[in-house]
C-alpha cells in the first residue's frame, strides 16, 4: 500500500498566469508486520493541469464532441487520461508531466516531488452556473505494473484578470529591487511580479471614486434620488448606496436593492430562440420608508463568487436590481379620537393604491487578491489518495 498525499503549497486560489506549485508525497507506510520484503514499487506518475466544462443540456446545444470517450480503461493500458470518467468536455489542458518512473518504497520511506506549471492566461474563471459550469483541477496519476492507474484530482479555483494577457514585463531586472545574495529562480520571479502587477491593476481600478446621483422617477413623477460613488469592485467589497426621497413628489413605501449576477448564453449555442436569461441574487436589502427623508444599504460582494467574464458560451455581468413600492395617493394618516379627554392617537390607513416599478444598474465587478479568496475556498489545499 502506497498514499500519495499532494498539497498546493499556497492555497487552492490563482490568478491565470500564475505558477501553481504543488508538492506531492509517495509514502510507503510502516507497519508492525513491515519487513524488509515490503517494499512497493510504482512503475510511473505523471501529473496534468486540465479545465472541464459541462453545459446543461436543457439550456445550451453544443456540437458534438470529436473527442474519443476514455471511460473505461484495460487492465494493462498505460496511457494517462487526466480527464478519465469527468462529466463534459476538456477545453484546455497544459502538457502532462512525468514525476517519475520505477520507483520503489522500503517500509517507512517516502519521497516527495514538486510539479510547477503556469496556468494558461487564456482560458476561463472557474465558475459554477445554473447553465454552464468551469471547473479546473490538477491531476495526478501513477501506476504499479499490469494494474490500472489510479487518479488523484486536486481541485482549485481560478480567477481571470483582463490585461494580464497583453502586459509585457521589463527586461531589464534593474528597475525590481532585488537581493544579489540570495539566488531565486526566473519563473517565481515573474509569478512575483504578476502578482504585484495584478494587485496595482485592481487597486487602480477598484479604487477611482466619482459621484453618480440618478433621479428615481415613474409616470406619476419624481420619487427621489439615488447615489453611488463607484461601479467597479473587487469581489469580497461591498457595494454601498444612498437615497434622498426627500426631494420626490411621490411618497416611496418602500424599496429593495438586489446584488445579481445575470448569465446569459450566447444566441449561437441558445436551444431555444430568445431563452430568459438566469438569475442569481448574492445579497438583498429591503426597507420600509413611509416619511423617511434618507436611507442607505450596503451589499457584500461575496468572496466565493466569480467576477464577470465572457466567453465564446456564456456570459456573466453583475448589476443592481431595484424594486420600489410608490403610493397612488396622499400618504396621510387618519387622527382617531376616543374623546376630548384623550391623548390624540395617529394610525396607518388601513388600504392604498400603490404602484411598483424596478430599474437594474449594472456594475463591474474584478477579481481579488488570490490569496484572500483562499480563505473561504470550499475546496482543501491537501488531497490524498491510497493506492
Amino acid at each position: 500500500m502506497i498514499e500519495v498525499v499532494a498539497k498546493l503549497g499556497r492555497g487552492p486560489v490563482f490568478l491565470a498566469g500564475e505558477v501553481l506549485e504543488c508538492v506531492i508525497t509517495f509514502t510507503n507506510p510502516l507497519s508492525a508486520s513491515s519487513t524488509s520484503a515490503s517494499s512497493e514499487m510504482l512503475a510511473w506518475a505523471s501529473a496534468q493541469i486540465h479545465c472541464q466544462f459541462h453545459a446543461s443540456e436543457s439550456r445550451v446545444a453544443l456540437p458534438p464532441s470529436d473527442g474519443s470517450k476514455h471511460d473505461v480503461q484495460a487492465e494493462n493500458e498505460t496511457v494517462f487520461v487526466p480527464n478519465r470518467g469527468e462529466r463534459g468536455q476538456c477545453i484546455l489542458s497544459t502538457p502532462p508531466k512525468i514525476l517519475f518512473c520505477d520507483l520503489r518504497l522500503d517500509p517507512g520511506e517516502s519521497k516527495s516531488y514538486s510539479y510547477c506549471e503556469t496556468l494558461p492566461l487564456d482560458g476561463p474563471p472557474s465558475f459554477r452556473g445554473q447553465s454552464v459550469k468551469y471547473v479546473y483541477k490538477l491531476t495526478i496519476g501513477c501506476q504499479r505494473v499490469n494494474s490500472p492507474i489510479k487518479l488523484l484530482r486536486v481541485p482549485f479555483r481560478v480567477l481571470v484578470l483582463h490585461g494580464l494577457k497583453d502586459y509585457q514585463f521589463p527586461q531589464d531586472e534593474a528597475v525590481a529591487p532585488s537581493n544579489p545574495f540570495l539566488e531565486e529562480e526566473e519563473s517565481l520571479k515573474k509569478d512575483s511580479r504578476l502578482a504585484d502587477l495584478a494587485t496595482e491593476l485592481l487597486m487602480v481600478a477598484t479604487s477611482r471614486r466619482s459621484l453618480h446621483l440618478y433621479n428615481i422617477s415613474n409616470t406619476r413623477g419624481k420619487v427621489g434620488t439615488f447615489c453611488i460613488f463607484k461601479t467597479v469592485y473587487k469581489i469580497g467589497e461591498d457595494v454601498i448606496g444612498t437615497f434622498n426621497f426627500s426631494e420626490g413628489d411621490i411618497p416611496c413605501l418602500q424599496f429593495s436593492v438586489s446584488l445579481q449576477t445575470e448569465e446569459s448564453i450566447q444566441e449561437e449555442f441558445q436551444r431555444r430562440r430568445g431563452q430568459p436569461v438566469s438569475f442569481t441574487v448574492h445579497a438583498r436589502h429591503q426597507e420600509s420608508c413611509l416619511h423617511t427623508a434618507q436611507s442607505s444599504f450596503s451589499l457584500p460582494i461575496p468572496l466565493s463568487s466569480t467576477p464577470g467574464f465572457t466567453t465564446n458560451i456564456v456570459s456573466l455581468k453583475w448589476r443592481l436590481h431595484f424594486e420600489f413600492v410608490t403610493s397612488g395617493e396622499s400618504a396621510g394618516t387618519c387622527l382617531v379620537r376616543g374623546s376630548q379627554s384623550e391623548a390624540v392617537t395617529w394610525t396607518g390607513v388601513e388600504q392604498m393604491e400603490v404602484d411598483t416599478f424596478s430599474w437594474d444598474l449594472p456594475i463591474k465587478v474584478l477579481p481579488t487578491n488570490p490569496i484572500l479568496a483562499s480563505y473561504v475556498s470550499q475546496f482543501s489545499s491537501t488531497n490524498s489518495i491510497t493506492i
